[in-house]
């Protein structure tokens, strides 16, 4: 049996679906679609609006793919489009709200996660304010640094650490309320 490595046949659609190859097309969005729609929910709670901002980013991906020079991950390069997809579309539909407010920041944690499920820490995010979610997402999701979020986002640096800092605070007192309500303890 004879073993492809899955980079090269990966570097063979991604030249394929540049040629306006259609199978490949395809293929691509296949692969990466269901993924690419998580990403796509994190910044839009309707899912119907994150498919449809999905769908829009794979025609940017389709139409820019020969931009991508094979440096870094395709994974991440089509995840770059479909965040910055998100955050045009919810620019476009409500100015999001930012406060420039100065605060002393300190780590947040959340405890106690382990019997915490996936959809009700989504859920908690999907009611952040919509300054504090995307920055929360962009930082603690999307691994973005401060300085890289105000440049997206055209705010400042202390900006986008306040809103850091209000997302887990907030996060933290709703999942803390959460709990003590699923406890018995209100």
């Amino acid at each position: 049996m004879r073993i492809i490595p899955l980079h090269i046949s990966q570097k063979n659609l991604i030249k394929k679906a540049a040629q306006q190859n259609r199978a490949a097309q395809k293929e691509l969005f296949e692969i990466f679609s269901p993924k690419m729609l998580n990403v796509c929910r994190q910044y839009v709670k309707d899912m119907y609006h994150a498919e449809e901002l999905m769908l829009s980013g794979f025609l940017k991906v389709f139409t820019k793919i020969n931009t991508y020079n094979h440096q870094g991950s395709f994974e991440g390069w089509i995840r770059k489009i479909m965040v910055n997809t998100c955050i045009s579309y919810l620019r476009k539909k409500n100015p999001i709200q930012f406060t420039d407010e100065e605060y002393v920041f300190s780590d947040l944690a959340i405890e106690n996660l382990e019997n915490t499920s996936v959809e009700d820490i989504q859920n908690l995010i999907d009611r952040l304010p919509e300054g504090y979610k995307m920055v929360f997402n962009l930082y603690a999701i999307e691994g973005y640094k401060h300085s890289e979020i105000a440049k997206k986002l055209g705010i400042s640096e202390s900006t986008s650490k306040s809103q850091l800092f209000k997302a887990r605070k907030w996060l933290q007192s709703n999942y803390i309320k959460i709990n003590e309500v699923s406890n018995g303890r209100k």
